[in-house]
C-alpha cells in the first residue's frame, strides 16, 4: 500500500500482508487494530470479569494484596487479518509507518 492512499477523516479497511519482523511494528499494528469498535467491547467486558471474578484477593503484610490476571491479547497481528477503522488525523502517521505490511481493502 503507498502511503499517498491514507485519506484523513474516511473510515477505512486494511488486510495484513505479511508479518512484520520488528516488535515495534506488530505493536503498531495490534494496537491500530485495537481501535475497532468490537475489540474495544470486548476489552471493557474482559475488564469486567477480571475485576469481579478473576482477581485474587488475599492478605499481605496486613492489608489486602491483589493479584491481577494478565490482559488478554483481542488483536493479533497476523498476515490475511481485516480491521477497519476511521481513519483520524491523529493516526496517520502511523498508518504511514505500517503502509509496507498493509493493503486497503
Amino acid at each position: 500500500m503507498s502511503p499517498d492512499t491514507i485519506v484523513p477523516n474516511s473510515t477505512m479497511s486494511f488486510t495484513i500482508t505479511g508479518r512484520p519482523q520488528r516488535p515495534a511494528t506488530i505493536k503498531t499494528i495490534e494496537r491500530l487494530m485495537g481501535m475497532q469498535t468490537h475489540i474495544q467491547t470486548g476489552r471493557s467486558k474482559l475488564a469486567t470479569q477480571r475485576r469481579l471474578k478473576d482477581n485474587v484477593t488475599y492478605v499481605r503484610a496486613g492489608r489486602p494484596w491483589v493479584n491481577r490476571k494478565r490482559v488478554t491479547k483481542l488483536a493479533r497481528a497476523e498476515k490475511g487479518e481485516t480491521f477497519t477503522l476511521l481513519v483520524t488525523p491523529q493516526i496517520v502517521d502511523d498508518l504511514r509507518s505500517v503502509a509496507s505490511y498493509l493493503e486497503t481493502a
